[in-house]
Order: C-alpha cells, then sequence, then structure tokens
C-alpha cells in the first residue's frame, strides 16, 4: 500500500434517467483519470423519494465496475429492502454493503427505512475501509468500533447534508479522523434541482492528525498511507476500558 487517489463526486441530482447516463462518464473517466477509489454521495441518483429499481442501479454499477476492475467503487446509497444501503464495487461484484444506523429524524428517515443492524468494514488492496453514511458521522462510538474493533485505515462517508451547515459536516469529519488517527474522506451531495431544491455541502478529506487534504480540484485527493503523520496519541494502545459511570448526586 502506498500513495492512493481518491475521487469524491460533486455530484448534482437532476431525474433518475439523466442520473444513470451521467454516472457511466464520471465514473469511468475518475478511473481512467487514475483515481484508484471513486465514491459518489448519499441517494445521488433518486434523491429521497424519486422511483428507481434497485436491480436496475446494480446492473449499472455491475457494469461499470466490470469495465474498470482495477478501481474500487462506493456508489453512495440507495434505497433497497427498506433500508438506506451503501454499496461497494470491484471487478463486477458488489464486495460489502452497509445499511445506514442512524437515520435523520428531522427528514423522516425512519418513515422511508429500518436501522440497519451491524457496522461494515471489508478489506481492498490490503486497505481496511470503515462505511459510515451521512447522520452517522455525529455518533463517535461508531467510527471507534470501527478503529478498535475493526481496525479500519479510512472511513469513507457519503452525505446528503446541507451548505448552510458545512461547518457542522467538515468539524464532526474532522473530529473523527483526529480522535481514531485514521483518515476519513466524506463524499456529500452537491446540489438537486428535483422535487424540492437542496445545496449540498462541499467534500473534505482529513488525514489522520485532523489536518485537511488539500485538492486542486475539490474532487481528486492523495492519500499517503505510507507516510502517515506522526501520532500523537495512540487510540488503540492507550484505549483504556471502563464500564462503569459514577453519578455523584448533591
Amino acid at each position: 500500500m502506498s500513495s492512493m487517489k481518491i475521487h469524491l463526486s460533486r455530484w448534482v441530482c437532476t431525474d433518475v434517467e439523466s442520473n444513470l447516463s451521467r454516472l457511466r462518464e464520471e465514473a469511468l473517466g475518475a478511473a481512467t483519470g487514475s483515481a484508484e477509489i471513486v465514491v459518489f454521495p448519499e441517494l445521488f441518483l433518486t434523491g429521497y423519494t424519486r422511483p428507481l429499481d434497485s436491480q436496475d442501479a446494480r446492473d449499472v454499477f455491475g457494469e461499470i465496475s466490470a469495465a474498470a476492475a482495477e478501481t474500487l467503487f462506493v456508489f453512495g446509497s440507495i434505497s433497497e429492502a427498506r433500508h438506506n444501503r451503501v454499496t461497494v464495487w470491484s471487478g463486477g461484484y458488489q464486495l460489502a454493503f452497509y445499511d445506514k444506523v442512524h437515520l435523520f429524524h428531522p427528514n423522516g428517515e425512519d418513515e422511508l427505512w429500518d436501522v440497519g443492524q451491524s457496522y461494515v468494514a471489508f478489506e481492498w488492496c490490503d486497505l481496511r475501509i470503515g462505511l459510515m453514511n451521512c447522520n452517522d458521522i455525529r455518533f463517535p462510538e461508531q467510527a471507534r468500533a470501527l478503529k478498535l474493533e475493526a481496525r479500519c485505515e479510512i472511513l469513507v462517508v457519503p452525505a446528503w447534508w446541507p451548505w448552510r451547515r458545512d461547518h457542522i459536516w467538515s468539524t464532526l469529519l474532522q473530529a473523527r479522523a483526529a480522535e481514531n488517527q485514521l483518515w476519513v474522506a466524506g463524499c456529500c451531495i452537491a446540489g438537486s434541482v428535483e422535487e424540492v431544491e437542496f445545496a449540498g455541502a462541499g467534500n473534505h478529506v482529513f488525514d489522520p492528525s485532523g489536518e485537511p487534504v488539500r485538492t486542486a480540484d475539490d474532487r481528486t485527493y492523495e492519500l499517503d498511507f505510507d507516510n502517515p503523520p506522526p501520532s500523537v496519541v495512540d487510540p488503540v494502545e492507550r484505549y483504556v476500558e471502563i464500564d462503569t459511570v459514577e453519578v455523584i448526586r448533591g
């Protein structure tokens, strides 16, 4: 494992047919441009409620990943089997999927989907990758479990997060990186012009010290896994298990 390029889409969600067509173009273009990992945001093909048969999406995912077999694709999320589901593909096959655990109540997500029942990490090219989805980033215990138990080296986080709260989104991503000493890549929807117009937050990548990874185009980031920043406090070796919380009442 050495330096690796990751492409985070700046996706504007329009109608489903156009989305599927643009998906092929951008995904294969990014792979041709030497990105080893290509990520799309949460619900990028449909938004919250536009209809799309999940098998139709899967057919396109398989087609794209077969055409660029050396590239890892994180196809944001789709609505499937009453879950908000992130799917990961390589070589024409699904490697992993993750069902969103922390649904966002203010947007009515708990009426659309069921809560996921597990955290998910997977291995690819000697890299341990953890998956989270948008509102999950608010819950440090999920990122902590992916570091302590799964020994993840990077978290990939698709999202549908508003621009007006980009400062919260970026702060949470940065905190998860610094406290767990791992890379964190957040790929957010750039906008939506169907149904209700929506302006999305930015893309952000942080290194294991919590420092932002700079990019020239807001899409392609280079991650040097062989030369991470020095650890200030090792979150695994220095972890202390405490089972008891004392509440002292006055």
